[in-house]
């Protein structure tokens, strides 16, 4: 694999994060930005299909996981967050993202993004709720 081809890659990677963190930012339409998030994992199952990486290929298990996670969630509320509070979580997942891209284009370890990622995401569910009631579930 040339130089010139991984490196595009993670250009392309890293620029597409902070493109969807600063959408979804911008998106107040609560299906629009999960949708939005999606493009997340979009790049990075391209990125490691091109340029394999364990890192991207990690990044992309927890973040489509977690739009899985938000999916479900917004299918319980049926498109009506009454109390903001997933609106409220979409807000950390676009800081969380650019925090990855960072880590992408920094070389530094991307385990926080990415445990703060799925911590998010497992908040949105029954018993991350209920966790984070009792003041046990912090991100």
């Amino acid at each position: 694999m040339s130089i010139q081809r991984a490196e595009f890659f993670r250009n392309e990677l890293i620029q597409e994060l902070h493109y969807v963190a600063k959408a979804m930012r911008e998106e107040s339409d609560l299906e629009k930005r999960i949708f939005l998030f999606s493009a997340a994992y979009g790049i990075t199952s391209r990125t490691f299909r091109y340029v394999f990486s364990k890192d991207v290929l990690l990044a992309d298990f927890v973040l489509t996981q977690v739009y899985n996670l938000l999916m479900n969630r917004f299918n319980q509320i049926q498109g009506i967050d009454t109390d903001g509070s997933l609106q409220l979580k979409l807000n950390e997942l676009s800081d969380e993202l650019d925090d990855l891209a960072a880590g992408f284009d920094t070389g530094k370890d991307i385990a926080n993004p990415l445990k703060n990622i799925l911590t998010i995401g497992y908040s949105v569910t029954g018993n991350g709720i209920y966790l984070e009631q009792k003041g046990e579930l912090e991100v």
